[in-house]
């Protein structure tokens, strides 16, 4: 048996010992131990050196995981785009014999993928002086390609036997993992799986203003520069401009705050180069524990390493309203707080805080059938519970394939338009999670207080998968507020992987394509047909609309100069599957655009359907009301002063906005609600279990 606990102080070891300790290779099994007792084992993660490199640019993003008798007993933090990792992490851990050896394993995490293995070595513990600080130096290899020289790593250790002062703890501790692809892992006491470790403690606004004066990094003297910000896990990379040393962003998005104190936000710039590897700029960083809170900084960062600076706006709010409970604790069904959430979204209070459009209540209560994950014929599934940008999960449910977790989940919305996504996870101590099922569930379908059996889909959200999952969703929101946070620009999610070149989706995006185009090419025979004079009277009408409005442009090409550099034939090959990602983008960017507008009118989404028609109507009436003269120069006057008014507001057209919350007729079968089994009815499953 082995357990671990974290060290509570951290304290520096006077003395440093180096001793040369087998690392490499199967441990010695074979030496007798004299006290079989239980024994603590006090590990300093220090650093890792020239190791294997895995991914496209050159470098890395390690991680370390430490395991004893099969079982994943402390992982360590990412540090990304590294060969040369520091970590100087502590790990306490106690065993119960030293026959076992510590197996180290290092990975390079990728983001929404499977990490790869970098590499691996054995520690002997037997081989350890008891009561004696000892530096360890463990050369990693692949069991498959052992000459392969895939760097060191660096270690302290001190062996410590105990007396049996600790054997209480064999009841108490326990490992509990949660985490996905996209998270880091933590182990919990048993009596903290139902505490709340992984909420945010308050909001870090973030406006990407412009930059300037930016490293030249191409030819041309120019660059095409982008932005990427990490805090912890979360991540967030800005839009390109092209060819520009002073470009205008003009971006917002949201980071959580986990830590009391604040935290470090890592900033990187980049150059980016098709079919190249990506020129660095420069970096910086924010410390957010020496900003204030509740006010906005106007922060002009000087980029180190490169030449330039970056002008961004920061702001440090308290935490929205989101929290996770037992399903006994329900704050809907207590009266008093359902009034207070009901008075909080009330018509009357229409410009109290804009941004807090709705409050959404989510329980998770179970799931039946799912997917049997483990060789054991069955899985360890816990729940993933996303509102954009917001994420929460359940625990984990061990050898179970109809688990009950029974939690509720409260959220703010900020968007009436946002997609609940539920997912299940197969639980895995030695690689990343199993993916079981999702379910996606646009807010405005929701029908409040109805317990409802949900088919799981696949990561695609285009078929079914096994099993289903039960769910009873709340939502109330303030339609006005909703109405007009429509017509301001949608929260990009920042943790989405980038899209990848795929021949079927390439296809799809085309045939979309095709159907647009059709629309407009039967408009133009249309058109055409008034030049044939198949009616008179159209087209006389199409003829003296013409004449006013022809007018002969003339257009010129700008040809940069070609890039002389040779290429590889790897480069080469990346070049050609940009670009065709590029033309899989424009065609699904373009397609979902006349489809949006397909289904505002054929009241696909009725909330969205009503709010233009209002809209229409109230316009309709102004103009009848006001000069459009008048209007005009409103327009106008606003137009021309809204810089000066409001200097780093973010462009934004009202028209698009509305759009973007339209779903394209791709979005419209993801979210549509596949019917259970009769048999997984709620109602059917109380007969049975009455009967």
């Amino acid at each position: 048996m082995l357990y671990s606990c974290k060290l509570k102080s951290v304290c520096h070891l006077p003395v440093i010992y180096n001793k040369k300790i087998n690392t490499a290779g199967t441990s010695n099994t074979d030496v007798p131990l004299a006290d079989p007792g239980m024994y603590q084992l006090d590990i300093t993660l220090r650093r890792g050196q020239s190791l294997a490199a895995r991914d496209r640019g050159g470098t890395s993003d390690p991680y370390v995981k430490f395991k004893i008798g099969g079982k994943e007993v402390f992982r360590s933090k990412i540090i990304h785009k590294s060969l040369n990792p520091v970590w100087e992490e502590k790990a306490c851990l106690l065993v119960d014999h030293l026959k076992e050896p510590l197996y180290i394993k290092v990975f390079d995490y990728d983001f929404g993928l499977q990490d790869d293995f970098m590499g691996s070595a054995f520690l002997d513990l037997t081989q350890l002086e008891l009561n004696r600080p000892t530096d360890v130096t463990v050369t990693l290899k692949d069991p498959h390609y052992p000459d392969h020289d895939l760097g060191i790593i660096l270690l302290s250790v001190v062996l410590t036997p105990k007396e049996g002062e600790h054997r209480d703890v064999k009841m108490l501790m326990r490992k509990s993992w949660k985490r996905s692809s996209k998270f880091q892992t933590q182990s919990l006491r048993l009596s903290d799986v139902h505490r709340k470790p992984h909420l945010w403690r308050g909001i870090v606004s973030i406006t990407l203003i412009e930059g300037r004066d930016l490293k030249a990094m191409d030819s041309n003297g120019l660059s095409d520069p982008y932005v990427k910000f990490r805090l912890g896990h979360q991540k967030y990379k800005s839009k390109i401009m092209p060819k520009t040393l002073n470009p205008q962003w003009r971006e917002q998005f949201d980071f959580h705050l986990y830590e009391e104190r604040g935290g470090i936000i890592d900033i990187t710039a980049w150059d980016k180069d098709a079919g190249k590897r990506d020129d660095f700029i420069g970096r910086c960083q924010i410390d957010l524990s020496a900003l204030s809170r509740e006010q906005t900084h106007k922060l002009e960062l000087q980029l180190e390493e490169g030449e330039g600076h970056l002008v961004l706006l920061v702001t440090l709010t308290a935490s929205a309203t989101v929290s996770i409970s037992d399903l006994s604790v329900n704050s809907l069904e207590d009266p008093k707080e359902r009034e207070e959430i009901l008075k909080r979204y009330s018509p009357l209070r229409i410009f109290h805080n804009l941004k807090d459009v709705g409050f959404l209540q989510v329980k998770v209560i179970r799931a039946e059938g799912l997917m049997a994950a483990d060789v054991t014929g069955k899985s360890d599934p816990f729940c993933v519970v996303e509102l954009n940008n917001d994420r929460l999960l359940t625990h984990t449910v061990y050898k179970n394939l109809n688990p009950e977790w029974n939690k509720v989940f409260t959220f703010n919305i900020k968007d009436i338009h946002s997609v609940l996504e539920v997912t299940v996870y197969d639980e895995d101590r030695d690689r990343s999670a199993d993916f079981l099922g999702k379910v996606a569930i646009p807010l405005l379908s929701i029908q409040n207080g109805e317990q409802k059996a949900y088919v799981l889909k696949n990561k695609q959200l285009t078929g079914p998968t096994k099993g289903v999952i039960y769910l009873e969703i709340d939502v109330i929101f303030n339609a006005v507020k909703a109405s007009l946070r429509t017509l301001i620009p949608k929260e990009q999610k920042y943790i989405e992987e980038e899209n990848r070149l795929s021949k079927q989706l390439l296809l799809r995006n085309f045939i979309r394509m095709k159907r647009c185009v059709m629309v407009l090419v039967n408009a133009a025979y249309y058109i055409n047909s008034c030049f044939d004079w198949d009616s008179p009277a159209r087209s006389l009408a199409a003829f003296v609309v013409v004449e006013d409005m022809l007018e002969d442009e003339e257009e010129e090409d700008d040809k940069d100069d070609k890039d002389s550099e040779k290429k590889g034939f790897i480069n080469k090959i990346y070049a050609i599957q940009e670009v065709c990602i590029s033309v899989q983008n424009i065609l699904d960017e373009v397609a979902s655009f006349g489809e949006r507008i397909k289904n505002t009118f054929n009241w696909t989404i009725p909330f969205l359907s009503w709010l233009a028609i209002v809209a229409l109507c109230a316009f309709t009436l102004i103009l009848y009301l006001i000069p459009l003269r008048y209007i005009v120069l409103v327009w106008g006057i606003n137009k021309f002063t809204k810089k000066l008014r409001s200097p780093y507001a973010i462009d934004n057209n009202e028209l698009l906005d509305f759009l973007s919350r339209v779903p394209s007729d791709v979005q419209v079968v993801q979210y549509q609600e596949l019917k259970p089994d009769p048999s997984h009815s709620p109602c059917k499953r109380k007969k049975n279990n009455l009967g």
